[in-house]
């Protein structure tokens, strides 16, 4: 699929603000990133004809199903959308199999794109297909309720904070299903999420509201390496995305080599087999710069690179854009900023603890092509 998998540009009152959502996104998954109440729940209705925006148009896959305009406004059950709530919604007397079907009963055999043994495998139900909800895990529910939402063959999947109330565990258990789901069901997922975690392991795009309005759109890599979005991002959470993969594995220490566009990093060891593409997040807290390669250092990941941004702010912290061959972003304190004189343009040395890489982010590499040196 090439082109863009979804295209807004509405406005709506939400509350005491008002809505104006304007972006597109290709395909994969595109992640709704902002804090509670920017309206990414509203704008996810409107997609899936739930609210009526007061102008705008929607387009999925180049099908428009809404146009204020045009007078097109396509009903919720013919805009070919599967819709996962936060709470999986099924239907307690009915088995998992049943529930999985459900879906499938409104589309015509000549639509259906996907079918019960294929989902169960891809979603790893087949041991649970007569059980009953009540017998199911908060996960297993979950899992349960995004196969159903498949099995409705749909052209777009919305997921409404679909882990939201998961406890850390079940979040680990079925994040590798979401991953699953983006990179072989082959249709394009609006996700809907406030766990920077998330969508850093899971989305290929990333939107970001506040009080309504988009404030950037784009490829996670580059929205979490901009230093203007901190305040929406999370300054605590701040830090670079890479898309990396799996160069060696040194045994003896237990290390694992990974390549990215810039060099390579080394981190404890990752059971993957060699050119496993990999997303991964270093945090700007667990990088510090030098203006001189260390020598007789504990550090393995050594960067060479140059400074191409300084944040704003008068904290006593300060966060360093540093190009090294991929955006870095290293966090350290005003003093050690003028010690130093880092200034847009200044070479420097990027060091990274291997063992602060951070692994909870780590995930399959998404669905869009990659290069690594």
């Amino acid at each position: 699929m090439t082109g863009n998998a979804l295209r807004v540009d509405i406005r709506m009152a939400l509350g005491d603000i008002e809505m104006n959502a304007d972006f597109q996104a290709p395909p994969g998954l595109t992640a709704f990133f902002g804090r509670s109440g920017a309206g990414k729940t509203a704008l996810v209705d409107a997609i899936a004809g739930l609210r009526e925006p007061s102008d705008g148009s929607i387009s999925v896959n180049g099908r428009t199903v809404f146009d204020a305009a045009a007078g097109i406004d396509v009903p919720p059950e013919r805009r070919r959308m599967g819709y996962v709530f936060q709470d999986a919604r099924l239907f307690p007397h009915l088995s998992v199999e049943a529930n999985l079907v459900y879906g499938q009963r409104f589309v015509a055999p000549e639509r259906r794109r996907h079918q019960l043994p294929d989902v169960a495998a891809l979603l790893d139900l087949g041991g649970l297909l007569h059980r009953r909800p009540l017998n199911l895990s908060g996960g297993e529910k979950q899992r349960v309720a995004i196969g159903r939402a498949l099995l409705a063959s749909p052209d777009l999947l919305l997921m409404d904070e679909p882990l939201a109330s998961l406890d850390a565990a079940r979040k680990s258990e079925i994040l590798p299903f979401i991953e699953r789901l983006r990179d072989e069901a082959g249709i394009p997922i609006v996700y809907v999420s406030h766990a920077i975690d998330e969508v850093v392991r899971l989305a290929d795009t990333m939107v970001i509201f506040d009080r309504g309005a988009t404030v950037a759109a784009g490829p996670v890599e580059e929205i979490m390496s901009r230093l203007d979005l901190r305040p929406l991002t999370g300054r605590h959470e701040a830090g670079a995305v890479f898309h990396v993969t799996v160069r060696g594995h040194d045994k003896t220490f237990g290390l694992t080599e990974l390549a990215f566009a810039g060099g390579r990093l080394q981190v404890p060891m990752i059971d993957l087999p060699l050119g496993h593409a990999l997303r991964m997040r270093v945090r700007a807290r667990d990088v510090s710069l030098s203006l001189t390669r260390p020598a007789d250092s504990s550090i393995l990941n050594i960067l060479e690179g140059t400074v191409r941004e300084i944040g704003d702010g008068d904290g006593p912290q300060i966060d360093i854009l540093v190009d090294v061959g991929a955006p870095l972003i290293a966090r350290v304190t005003r003093k050690s900023a003028a010690l130093l004189d880092l200034k847009p343009g200044r070479r420097v040395f990027a060091l990274v603890k291997a063992a602060a890489i951070d692994r909870h982010a780590m995930g399959l590499g998404g669905t869009r092509p990659r290069q690594t040196g």
